[in-house]
């Protein structure tokens, strides 16, 4: 399945992104969570690909064995990050020879001990640049590009992001999938302002659970989400009870969910993080009101 057909016509696409676990132990953990989350019948699993493309073939592999085990899509992150133009052909040729349909086209953060992203002689600079090599080349591949409610870390102001965002979308994408947030309103506002710059794919919001107070306070120092003062507080309160974190956290992204379902988005993303139980927990919420 193509990431468009996860779309429209009646359809709700639900998608769990995982990344590639570092060992033996870790897959027979991500496999056991997978399990259980696609009782729930995803569209696709997507995987992430290390910092510097250092996972570019194990993330593959796992694409394959996912779609093997369960019968379902699987896509793979793919960036500029540490490539030639013909590097990152060669490893779309690897992709697609092993049977991959489905590509998250993503410039990538800048490797360690860089401020700022630089690519190397030869290779490509912004998302829309891989996202254009992507459907010159492999034209029948979906893709799908980030998009961030709350503007992107690097991005100057909204509108210079929005730009940016947009010339993914021109340059061919299928579908965006939005960084991870947990004020609605933010999401709202994004979409409202996609919509009025012309942007006509559908606008996935990515979902992330709180399970833990201090995972969670550096992954948004890193992506610059906004963290709601209601659910800091109520998480500090209790960050010495792990089984309450959990609570609050799935609790809050029901609600979440909820008020994005009943807004019409086409679909979510949720952020695994390789574990099943919060997700699991939304997911059986949800699908039940």
């Amino acid at each position: 399945m193509l990431i468009r057909e996860n779309y429209g016509s009646g359809k709700f696409g639900l998608s769990i992104e995982i990344f590639p676990p570092k060992t033996a132990a870790g897959d027979a953990a991500l496999f056991e969570s997978l399990d259980r989350l696609t009782a729930f019948q995803p569209g696709f699993v997507s995987c992430t690909y290390g910092a510097g493309g250092s996972t570019s073939k194990r993330t593959v592999e796992l694409c394959v064995e996912i779609q093997k085990r369960y019968g379902l899509t699987a896509t793979s992150h793919f960036t500029c990050v540490g490539a030639t133009r013909d590097e990152l052909l060669d490893w779309l040729k690897f992709a697609r020879q092993s049977g991959l349909q489905n590509i998250m086209a993503l410039r990538g953060d800048p490797p360690a001990g860089q401020t700022d992203f630089q690519p190397v002689a030869g290779g490509l600079r912004y998302a829309n640049e891989l996202v254009a090599l992507i459907r010159e080349h492999f034209p029948d591949m979906g893709i799908g590009v980030g998009g961030y409610p709350e503007k992107h870390p690097e991005a100057p102001d909204a509108e210079t992001d929005l730009n940016n965002l947009k010339r993914k979308v021109d340059a061919g994408a299928d579908a965006i999938f939005t960084q991870l947030f947990f004020v609605n309103d933010n999401f709202f506002r994004f979409r409202d302002r996609c919509e009025a710059a012309g942007i006509r794919i559908p606008i996935v919001p990515g979902i992330m659970p709180v399970t833990e107070f201090g995972r969670i306070k550096r992954i948004t120092s890193l992506c610059g989400a906004v963290f709601p003062t209601e659910l800091a507080s109520q998480l500090e309160a209790v960050q010495t009870d792990e089984a309450a974190q959990f609570q609050i956290g799935v609790e809050w992204a029901i609600r979440q969910c909820r008020e994005l379902v009943s807004r019409g988005v086409p679909g979510l993303h949720f952020y695994a993080l390789n574990k099943s139980p919060a997700c699991e927990a939304i997911l059986k919420e949800i699908r039940e009101t």
